[in-house]
């Protein structure tokens, strides 16, 4: 979560999440001082720092974060909304958007619909794809290419961010139509889901892989 800590402001973030009842608890083990206050406590931090070693495979980076307005009755309804890509940087990666009254809920929101809408990404061993890929969503069309060892990630905004939390290392991306975030990364998601290695596209146009190199 460091790309959301820089992004959002720390009076955005509440005071009840500093972290008040981890200090009670260990303020409390503290004055027992009995043998087995401390294993239990114990036993709790192995639990805290198991769930953090699964949680760290998964990173999250802010796309963007808007107020935004809902016409009620009696007046307009003002809440934030966010744009969240998740991704462990092998393979896997989605785009979520997340509502809620205050920008802490609404990034935890995105992260949540982000990890529901996971996609698998086939990568060579150069860390590229390996064919040429193309997107749409809505007005905005996104077109990817491979690329040899060492050119780097070649794309901007949103797309960026979804190619390399997806690990990918070599690629050429350029974007073609809306300039909407939104619209790009899940442009960029729908061009890597419809990716397929050479041995799946042998499959399914059943013939063998040598007739596809030839």
């Amino acid at each position: 979560m460091t790309e959301i800590n820089e992004t959002i402001q720390s009076s955005d973030v509440p005071a009840a999440a500093e972290g008040q009842p981890e200090q009670r608890r260990g303020g409390g083990g503290g004055k027992g001082g009995g043998d087995r206050r401390g294993g239990g406590g114990g036993r709790r931090g192995e639990g805290r720092r198991g769930g953090q070693e699964r949680d760290s495979e998964w990173q999250e980076r802010v796309v963007q974060i808007r107020r935004v307005s809902k016409t009620v009755k009696g007046g307009k309804k003002m809440s934030f909304r966010a744009i969240i890509v998740v991704g462990n940087e092998r393979g896997q990666v989605g785009v979520g958007v997340g509502k809620a009254g205050d920008v802490i809920g609404a990034v935890r929101k995105g992260v949540a619909d982000g990890k529901k809408h996971l996609v698998k990404v086939p990568l060579t061993r150069t860390s590229s794809i390996p064919t040429e890929s193309r997107g749409v969503d809505g007005a905005a069309s996104v077109l990817m290419r491979p690329a040899a060892p060492g050119t780097g990630v070649i794309a901007g905004g949103s797309i960026r961010t979804v190619l390399e939390l997806a690990g990918i290392k070599n690629v050429l991306a350029k974007r073609l139509g809306s300039k909407t975030p939104l619209n790009n990364a899940r442009a960029a998601i729908e061009a890597l889901q419809a990716l397929r290695t050479h041995k799946e596209t042998a499959k399914e146009r059943g013939i063998s892989l040598e007739q596809i190199y030839s």
